[in-house]
């Protein structure tokens, strides 16, 4: 199955792997790219051997990698390096996150395939990035969360560093990477030119701190866990109910004045405490505790029909399987499913990016198992074996 999209024609050669890399390209795929996945023979992406596995195959590979086509190159072999040549000939994208200076050493660094292939657009995904003084350092998810300030912001106060659930550190980065691909193939298409686009976890890490950077510059304070809600909007938390929590956000002043008429707490809107946002914000633990003793004789759906009806943005806190049967996530095809051939029909997340003038399909193609390709692209692309 085709997916056509904005990038349909486009063919990357993909040499990433684990998680930064192949979830640039996943997107890429999801935008109608072509992702040829090139692998170590024999071994392979080293998700491969990432559980959990299903009849032997792993789910986090197979979740990263749908609508890719595999073949296995030796990229050390002299064998190896004139097949990859073979593809980056019709290629217009090379991805890759190797330490710095890895792909220098195989031969093909950037300045020597610029020479080569102009055209040719050089996206390089690494912990630290291709500069500076720790771009020779390996680097994983959590190395990158520790560094840029992320686990210094999660948690609750005076408990142990977290780490963010989801892989950010690695996410970031891709989607960052895929989004450096697309503005490098505009300016390609302007002039004519490929670029190289540098990537580094550290750097995606530091771009989503958001304005703590700025609020430590002016205030001298620096920021830290607060639990679930926000540091400069209050109230914008995880409130307690009679049954859990739900989460609520007012944003502003006319927001707090519908939340508080919602809940019959009239009163709070004149309090001189609460009278503002900054004044809310500085007395915030009175404020939540004014807030928890009526929310706490309703539950969190009774408490959700009553906000929902009163304009005030609220939502459950959803788990995994309850966002899998939420109806707008269905509703916005975010589930898709992929028919893998050894796994079984395999749900996983889908294409937040929606378009006017191409389909979002349902289903996408099982990832592919080592140089399931390696035949066809051998033919096509006329790679000697």
């Amino acid at each position: 199955m085709e997916i056509k999209g904005p990038l349909s024609g486009i063919t990357v050669v993909d040499l990433t792997r684990v998680l930064a890399g192949p979830y640039c390209t996943l997107l890429l795929a999801d935008l109608g790219a072509r992702i040829i996945k090139v692998e170590q023979p024999e071994i392979g992406d080293d998700s491969r051997n990432f559980g959990p596995f299903e009849n032997g195959k792993s789910i986090y590979f197979a979740s990263i990698n749908r609508h890719k086509e595999s073949i296995a190159i030796d990229l050390k072999s002299t064998e190896g390096k004139a097949q990859l040549h073979a593809l980056l000939e019709k290629a217009d994208v090379l991805t890759e996150n190797f330490r710095a200076g890895t792909m220098e050493k195989l031969g093909f660094g950037w300045e020597t395939l610029h020479a080569q292939y102009p055209r040719l657009i050089f996206a390089s995904t690494s912990g630290f990035g291709q500069t500076g003084p720790y771009s020779h350092r390996p680097s994983y998810d959590m190395v990158a969360q520790a560094m840029g300030g992320i686990m210094s912001l999660t948690g609750h106060p005076g408990g142990p560093p977290t780490r963010v659930g989801s892989s950010i550190g690695d996410i970031t980065a891709g989607i960052f990477t895929a989004m450096g691909v697309n503005t490098a193939l505009f300016h390609r298409e302007r002039t004519g030119e490929g670029t190289m686009v540098d990537v580094s976890m550290l750097d995606s890490q530091v771009a989503i701190l958001e304005n703590m950077i700025p609020r430590y510059h002016i205030s001298g304070e620096i920021p830290g866990p607060i639990g679930a809600r926000h540091p400069t909007i209050t109230p914008f938390a995880a409130l307690e109910v009679k049954d859990g929590y739900i989460v609520i956000a007012a944003g502003n002043d006319a927001i707090f004045a519908r939340l508080c008429m919602a809940m019959g707490r009239e009163e709070l809107i004149s309090n001189p405490f609460f009278l503002t946002n900054p004044k809310r914000t500085e007395h915030e633990p009175a404020l939540k505790d004014e807030l928890e003793v009526t929310l706490k004789t309703k539950t969190a759906q009774e408490w959700l029909d009553i906000f929902e009806k009163a304009d005030v943005p609220c939502s459950p806190i959803n788990n995994v399987a309850q966002v899998m049967d939420d109806p707008q996530v269905n509703a916005r095809n975010m589930i898709v499913e992929a028919d893998d051939p050894t796994i079984g029909p395999l749900k996983m997340s889908g294409n937040p990016v929606k378009f006017s003038a191409f389909e979002d399909p349902t289903k996408r193609n099982p990832a592919p198992n080592l140089d399931e390709d390696g035949k066809k692209l051998r033919s096509e692309f006329k790679i000697k074996s």
